[in-house]
C-alpha cells in the first residue's frame, strides 16, 4: 500500500509546539538543471525557503516535479547548478566532499521509502553505524543505539538482521538510525510509501513523537495528503518553483 492509500484516521494537526526560533536549513535562488542529449532540462527554477528548528514541513507535487531532486540538494547528496543551501550556518555547496560528508553525519538524518539497512549487520549495528562513522567509542555507540531501538519498540529485536525483521520493523530501525545522532534535521522521502496502512501509521506517529521530543526539524516529501495535513507547513513544487500552500 502506498502513502496515498493511508487511512484518514490521521488528524489534521498535532498539539501546538513551542514556536521554533533559529533557522537550521535555508536555500536561496536554488536552480538545478540536467543535460539530456541536446536538451537542457530545468528541474528547479529559483527555489527559496527556510526551515526553523523543530518545524514539520511537507513538500508535495506531481510525480517528476523534482521533489526527490530537491531533497538530494538539501541533504548535500547532489550540488545545485546555482544558488545555495545552508545547513546550521554552513553553506554545503561550498564545502569539499569530505567536509560535506562530515556535515551530513553531524546535522542530517535520512529516511527513505526503502529502509537501506545493511543486510550483513544486526539492527543494533545498523543503528549504531552513524555514530561509529564519527568515531564514537563502540560501547557508547551501541548503548545509544540500543536506547533508541527500545524507544521505537525494537528492544527485543536488536540482534536480528534486516532479513529477520518485518517491513514495519525495518522502517522503524531506519528511523532510529536517522535519529541516533540527534541531528537538527531529518529529510524523509516517502518514508511510509512501502508500508501497509497500520505500519505506515505507526512509523509516521513515531517520527512525529521524536520530532516533538528531540526538536528535530522534519522535512517530508510525500504524495499523501493525510501526512501533509499533519505537518505545520505544506509546500508545493510545481514547474520548478516551490510555493507555500498551507500553514497551521
Amino acid at each position: 500500500m502506498t502513502d496515498s492509500s493511508l487511512s484518514t484516521e490521521y488528524s489534521r494537526a498535532d498539539e501546538p509546539q513551542q514556536e521554533p526560533a533559529r533557522s537550521v536549513l535555508s536555500c536561496h535562488a536554488l536552480f538545478k538543471e540536467f543535460q539530456q542529449g541536446d536538451v537542457r532540462v530545468e528541474v528547479l527554477k529559483g527555489v527559496d525557503f527556510d526551515v526553523k528548528a523543530g518545524e514539520r514541513v511537507a513538500i508535495i507535487g506531481a510525480s517528476g516535479s523534482g521533489k526527490t531532486t530537491l531533497l538530494q540538494l538539501l541533504g548535500g547528496l547532489d550540488l545545485p547548478s546555482s544558488g545555495s543551501v545552508t545547513i546550521t550556518s554552513e553553506r554545503i555547496n561550498e564545502l569539499t566532499d569530505v567536509a560535506r560528508g562530515d556535515l551530513r553525519n553531524r546535522a542530517i538524518g535520512f529516511v527513505y521509502q526503502f529502509h537501506h539497512l545493511l543486510p550483513e549487520f544486526t539492527a543494533l549495528e545498523n543503528v549504531a553505524m552513524p555514530l561509529l562513522i564519527r568515531r564514537t567509542p563502540i560501547a557508547e555507540a551501541k548503548a545509544r543505539a540500543r536506547e533508541l531501538l527500545d524507544r521505537v519498540g525494537l528492544g527485543a529485536r536488536i540482534e536480528h538482521r534486516p532479513s529477520q525483521l518485518s517491513g514495519g520493523e525495518r522502517q522503524r530501525a531506519a528511523v532510529a538510525r536517522a535519529l541516533v545522532t540527534q541531528p537538527p534535521i531529518v529529510l524523509a522521502d516517502e518514508p511510509t510509501g512501502n508500508l501497509d496502512g497500520a505500519n505506515a501509521r505507526q512509523v509516521f506517529e513515531l517520527m512525529l513523537e521524536l520530532n516533538r521530543e528531540l526538536r528535530t526539524a522534519l522535512i517530508i516529501v510525500t504524495h499523501a495528503p493525510e501526512l501533509a495535513q499533519r505537518m505545520q507547513r505544506t509546500l508545493t513544487l510545481e514547474d520548478g518553483r516551490l510555493n507555500e500552500t498551507s500553514r497551521q
